[in-house]
């Protein structure tokens, strides 16, 4: 599916088949000088082709066309390495390019899952499940980094950058002030909330999504172009609503950890969540991942605002109510 949004402005509808996300939104700016794509997809033949087939259809020549991402996962920059060209320049963030330059595999994220309780018999499989790791960009290209502020002209549209740190640690979004646009990647969605992981201890995502979330609450916009599912409007309404979902997580983990301590992996199965699953045994393997990273996200929440306690001692973290 194609549309154009504004004048120049078009929306290609990636597949993103198997995930409950649907498809990806990649924004295209023509210009007689330069295009500009914004998020690209898995690195998958789907999404390949349905990237070909929408640029031919509003003739989009690649040689002159340079690329935007929002973030470092794969279904916004798995396809990049596929359709760039000698002459593209790829906008990225900071700290998800020093993530890419001091990446030493998925051992320290399995290893800390296992930490945390996933349960090491189903950690391979939920890791050869993951999107992340089976569609990810075979080759990255040289990135043009770009920080907070930093503007990006094409055609008759004057981006500037903001970062939003949560999703991940360096989100970048763009915003057209005089048309009142907001390009946010995964930091705003309707319908649907971002997942909000944490797989490291120096991380406290959730609060830093919080911040990001306040920081472009005021912002003048009329139209929000997220990275999956609908475009929409009240942006404002849309993020006191996404603030409140979490500050119920907060409470619900909290009403969790009463009774005894717990682990990240069942303080996740306990936790409520919008999938057509009646037990969590049912989960699907990458969906109990993503769930487990995000109440690692809400428990290290808790725990730096010391309303939780991590008891000490022991190799597999536990969080308690009550100080060890």
């Amino acid at each position: 599916m194609i549309e154009e949004l504004l004048p120049d402005l078009f929306r290609i509808e990636i597949p993103l088949p198997d995930s409950p996300l649907k498809y990806l939104n990649s924004y295209v700016i023509r210009s007689p000088e330069r295009n500009l794509v914004i998020d690209t997809g898995l690195n998958r033949k789907e999404c390949l082709e349905a990237m070909e087939a929408g640029l031919e259809e509003i003739k989009i020549d690649l040689g002159k066309t340079d690329f935007f991402i929002t973030h470092l996962h794969a279904d916004h920059f798995g396809l990049v390495g596929k359709i760039v060209t000698d002459t593209s320049k790829v906008f990225f963030n900071r700290p998800d390019s020093e993530l890419i330059e001091s990446w030493d595999g998925w051992e320290p994220m399995v290893e800390y899952a296992g930490r945390n309780g996933f349960p090491k018999s189903e950690l391979r499989n939920a890791l050869k499940s993951h999107p992340g790791f089976k569609f990810h960009s075979q080759w990255v290209p040289k990135l043009s980094i770009l920080t907070d502020d930093d503007t990006i002209r094409t055609g008759d549209y004057h981006f500037r950058c903001i970062e939003t740190p949560g999703h991940t640690e360096g989100h970048t979004c763009l915003y057209e002030a005089e048309k009142k646009i907001f390009i946010c990647g995964d930091h705003i969605l309707i319908d649907i909330t971002p997942n909000i992981q944490c797989w490291s201890e120096r991380e406290n995502p959730l609060k830093n999504y919080l911040t990001s979330l306040e920081k472009v609450r005021e912002l003048d916009v009329e139209l929000v172009l997220p990275g999956h599912r609908r475009v929409f409007k009240n942006h404002g309404e849309r993020i006191d609503e996404l603030k409140e979902h979490h500050y119920r997580r907060i409470e619900e983990v909290l009403t969790i950890l009463n009774n005894e301590p717990k682990n990240a992996y069942q303080v996740a199965s306990e936790m409520t969540w919008d999938i057509a699953c009646d037990s969590w045994e049912q989960f699907p393997l990458a969906q109990k991942w993503f769930a487990t990273g995000e109440a690692i996200a809400h428990l290290r929440y808790l725990e730096e605002d010391r309303s939780i306690f991590r008891k000490k001692g022991e190799e597999e973290i536990l969080f308690s109510r009550e100080p060890a």
